[in-house]
């Protein structure tokens, strides 16, 4: 069976399509650069900001995010992957603008943190305003019988800030602390796992910075693609 070509639909933002680009080639078991797998990215960081749209603050990205698609799709793409959370709340209408199918990250997500904490009952979601309004997170999770911890409106606005202070290439001890103690806040609300929903909190939020796992969408995302790809 041949190899698959993957679609990365990138550019929200640059470090986070990176990320997800590097952690497929992690995942892809390779000898030589002849076992990797073909990727066509189009990082077009000119998409309008998702969560302003999703407030009605902002320009609707949605047509910026239909055209990558049909690039990535005239390129030869097989499917194709978003490395940005916030984005999957167009997702339904994404997928209408082309015929190749693109995998739900958020989707994905839920799965993966059933699969490895078979009996868990509460998830922390650390995510952008927009996500968190959409409630994308909230919607897969009930599938699973998972509930949703959000932190409070503040601590939600401080991660806001986080994402664009970490956009902006700050990667610094300080901008780590602040969320760690966000993330703290919500194990303290019966968290057993916490979810890094915006592909720029994983940058600075690994597993094992806590006592509970960290579960990474992007990396839940890389692994997949590498399955459907090979």
């Amino acid at each position: 069976m041949p190899e698959k070509i993957i679609g990365i639909l990138g550019g929200m933002g640059p470090e986070a399509t990176v990320d997800l680009f590097y952690k497929i080639i992690k995942f892809t078991p390779a000898e030589k650069d002849q076992d990797h797998l073909r990727i066509i990215i189009d990082n077009n960081p000119k998409i309008p900001d998702r969560t302003a749209a999703i407030l009605g603050k902002g320009e609707d990205p949605l047509p910026a995010l239909q055209q990558s698609a049909r690039n990535l799709e005239k390129a030869g793409a097989d499917f194709i992957v978003i490395p940005c959370n916030t984005a999957h709340y167009f997702l339904p209408s994404i997928q209408e603008s082309v015929n190749i199918p693109i995998i739900n990250m958020i989707e994905e997500t839920a799965k993966e943190t059933k699969k490895r904490i078979p009996q868990i009952k509460k998830v922390g979601l650390l995510a952008s305003i927009g996500v968190y309004k959409s409630e994308i997170y909230h919607q897969h999770f009930k599938k699973f019988n998972i509930e949703v911890i959000s932190p409070q409106e503040k601590e939600k606005e401080e991660i806001m800030k986080v994402i664009y202070v970490i956009k902006a290439g700050d990667l610094s001890k300080r901008v780590k602390k602040s969320i760690l103690k966000i993330t703290q806040n919500l194990i303290d609300k019966g968290a057993e796992t916490v979810v890094a929903g915006c592909t720029e909190i994983p940058l600075i939020l690994k597993d094992g910075d806590v006592l509970v796992p960290i579960i990474d969408p992007t990396q839940v995302l890389a692994s997949i693609a590498v399955q459907k790809a090979r």
